[in-house]
């Protein structure tokens, strides 16, 4: 949503075509400048360039898991603020289990998403979601 004039970026990472339109739609009918990517290499790229006020990421993509994608991102000096939504067709528990696991290696501890929502997610949850995201202040 718009704050004074400046429109916010929302970069959306899913190689499902159809989600990715889907988003987009949803996102840009709510004034929100939408950057899209097919893959995690060509989100964290763009990202890099033009950092978000927020991420989508799907969590199942077929080139890299989008918990891999995730976890270099919350690595990332420069992008380890942005907030995350994952996106997942696998039950938040079950995608809980596997992150500990994953945390569970020395020096690998990595912070919770902001939001977890199962696929399809249901667009006014969603909209929520990114409103009260993209409208918390960022601490440095």
């Amino acid at each position: 949503m718009e704050q004074g004039n400046e429109i916010k970026n929302i970069l959306v990472i899913t190689d499902e075509l159809d989600m990715l339109i889907f988003l987009s739609n949803l996102l840009r009918a709510e004034g929100f400048s939408v950057l899209e990517a097919k893959n995690g290499a060509e989100g964290i790229t763009k990202a890099r360039k033009n950092p978000p006020a927020l991420i989508i990421l799907d969590v199942m993509m077929s080139e890299e898991s989008g918990i891999q994608i995730y976890r270099l991102l919350k690595f990332d000096k420069q992008l380890k603020r942005i907030p995350v939504i994952m996106l997942s067709a696998i039950d938040r528990d079950t995608f809980s289990h596997y992150q500990k696991f994953e945390s569970s290696q020395p020096g690998q501890s990595i912070p919770e998403p902001e939001a977890f929502l199962e696929k399809p997610p249901e667009a006014e949850e969603l909209i929520n979601i990114v409103l009260e995201l993209t409208s918390m202040d960022k601490k440095p």
